[in-house]
C-alpha cells in the first residue's frame, strides 16, 4: 500500500517561488522621518548561510508588516519605523523564520539597542540570561539595525512557542 505525501514530506526550498515574487520589504518610504534599514544574515547551526529562507517582521504594537527572502550569503533587509511599545513591553519587531526542513515557522523578536531603560524592564528580556538576551538586541550602526538569526547550536538565537 502506498500512501499519499503529507504537507510535512513536501515542505521545501519554494519560499522564493511561492512568498517573494515581488518586494516586501519596506515597511515605511526610506525618506520617512526616522527610517531605519534593518539588516541581517539566517545562518544555519555551523554558521553558513541559509540562502532560501523567508524572514517576516510585524511590528508588534503598530500592525506593519514586511517579507525579505534571504540571498545567497543568507542576508535579508527591511526599512522599517522604530517601533512603539506594545503592552509594557519594550519596543520591539515580531520575526518569523521559514526555511528548509523546518515543519512550522520560527517566532524570535528584535528589540532596539537604544532603548535600554525599556528593554531591562521588559519581561520576557528580563528573564533570559545575557547570552540569550544578546540574541534578541540588535546592534545599532547608525540608522542600520543589525540582526543576524541563527537556527541552532552555541550561539542559536532565542525562539517562543506560538
Amino acid at each position: 500500500m502506498t500512501l499519499g505525501r503529507t504537507p510535512s514530506q513536501t515542505v521545501g526550498p519554494y519560499y522564493a517561488i511561492g512568498l517573494s515574487r515581488r518586494p516586501q520589504n519596506a515597511l515605511v518610504g526610506r525618506d520617512t522621518p526616522g527610517a531605519l534599514e534593518l539588516v541581517g544574515r539566517l545562518l544555519d547551526g555551523q554558521g553558513d548561510p541559509i540562502s532560501d529562507g523567508v524572514i517576516e517582521i510585524w511590528d508588534a504594537a503598530g500592525g506593519r508588516w514586511g517579507r525579505s527572502g534571504t540571498d545567497v550569503q543568507g542576508g535579508y533587509a527591511f526599512v522599517v519605523a522604530k517601533p512603539d511599545a506594545p503592552d509594557g513591553s519594550a519596543p520591539r519587531l515580531d520575526v518569523y523564520v521559514h526555511a528548509r526542513g523546518l515543519l512550522r515557522h520560527q517566532l524570535t523578536r528584535v528589540y532596539i539597542p537604544d532603548e535600554a531603560e525599556a528593554n531591562d524592564a521588559d519581561p520576557v528580556l528580563s528573564a533570559l540570561d545575557e547570552r540569550e538576551r544578546q540574541t534578541l538586541v540588535a546592534r545599532q550602526q547608525g540608522a542600520v539595525l543589525l540582526f543576524d538569526i541563527t537556527m541552532q547550536g552555541e550561539s542559536a538565537t532565542v525562539f517562543f512557542a506560538h
